[in-house]
């Protein structure tokens, strides 16, 4: 990889503790100085997100969170952000709900205090995204990109194992588009290896033992430098997929990108040997996809999407509007036909090699 590069660091305060999260949220809201907090949280997050903000004067709280964040539930909560005269958002949930948080942010410019509760790295980037007539639709604006992020192990305790894992390879798949995204240099390429090598570690050790803090630290730990990498590298082959499987689909986020992940690896590793080796050196295994086959293993990762509602009837369609978007810079051309058989091997959870030498 050339030394020539351009390569932009997003600026953002990051508190790491476990059981802190109460005490540092208190302590950041005093210091930027908010009058009128906006506490946005599912339904099941909203019994944790009170305890997180005990310390605080909350003026609303919003719970009306929807996956992939459709347009008509961001103007709603952009509605009553506004009506109640609010100047600090804090968002403690997944993706979903620093989405939403994003989405107000987006045309308010209010500030987000991010904490997050699952290992989707939305907190650490700049990138929204919202869905409208079946289409996700995603940019990238620094009035997204929360100020801070409130990282406690603790929060992340009542993600069920399975989501846990889905959760964990998503951040995983930010680690890998990184290495061939159209922004890829070697600073967001270091970060992205070192989140391999931490959720690689984390992840089966919250199989393990899952009120274990240990795993949760680790998973906690490579989600961020994943999301960090993402940001400055784009969005690769890998996202541009999952992103028209969940919007157009409303396939589920993390199981997505988590069953997706090992077929894009398999598609661009004999294209990229560089990225490939470094992706396997953070595995410590011979090769790329058997570093990540393997942990899925150990994991029980998702394997198919047919377990998730997606169709063969879908693939044409996913396949036209995933086309035109893939970056120039992905490291094997893409065609119709390729990507056909790509998401015909997701589609079943065929073995990710039969596309090594598609």
């Amino acid at each position: 990889m050339t030394l020539t590069f351009d390569h932009v660091t997003l600026g953002q305060r990051v508190l790491f503790g476990t059981g802190a999260a109460a005490v540092n949220l208190a302590a950041e809201v005093a210091r930027l100085g908010a009058g009128r907090v906006m506490v946005i949280a599912s339904d099941f997050e909203t019994p944790m997100a009170r305890t997180v903000a005990a310390g605080i004067d909350v003026a609303l709280w919003h719970h009306e969170v929807v996956m992939h964040v459709p347009i008509e539930a961001a103007e709603k909560a952009r509605a009553a952000a506004v009506d109640a005269g609010i100047d600090l958002l804090v968002c403690v949930g997944g993706g979903s709900t620093t989405g939403l948080a994003k989405a107000i942010a987006l045309t308010s410019g209010i500030p987000i205090i991010a904490v997050p509760t699952t290992y989707a790295g939305s907190e650490a980037t700049n990138v929204w995204g919202l869905t409208e007539a079946s289409r996700k639709n995603t940019g990238v604006d620094d009035a997204v990109l929360p100020v801070t992020v409130i990282y406690d192990a603790a929060l992340t305790l009542s993600l069920p194992v399975d989501m846990s894992v889905a959760s964990g390879l998503n951040g995983m798949a930010h680690c890998i588009d990184s290495m061939w995204a159209p922004r890829a240099d070697p600073i967001n390429a270091a970060l992205g290896a070192e989140g391999i090598r931490a959720l690689n570690r984390g992840l089966p050790l919250i199989v393990q033992d899952p009120t274990g803090a240990e795993g949760r630290e680790q998973a906690l730990y490579g989600a961020y430098l994943s999301a960090v990498a993402f940001a400055s590298a784009g969005s690769g082959l890998h996202h541009k997929i999952c992103h028209v499987l969940g919007g157009t689909f409303n396939l589920p986020h993390a199981q997505t990108h988590a069953t997706v992940l090992p077929y894009v690896l398999a598609f661009n590793a004999p294209a990229a040997p560089e990225a490939a080796a470094r992706i396997a050196a953070a595995f410590g295994t011979a090769d790329a996809l058997t570093g990540l086959q393997e942990l899925r293993k150990r994991l029980d990762a998702p394997k198919a999407l047919s377990d998730y509602g997606f169709t063969a009837e879908g693939i044409a369609q996913a396949v036209n509007i995933v086309l035109p978007a893939v970056p120039a810079s992905n490291p094997r051309p893409a065609t119709t036909e390729n990507l056909t058989r790509l998401l015909q091997a997701a589609l079943t959870g065929e073995d990710p090699r039969v596309l090594l030498d598609l």
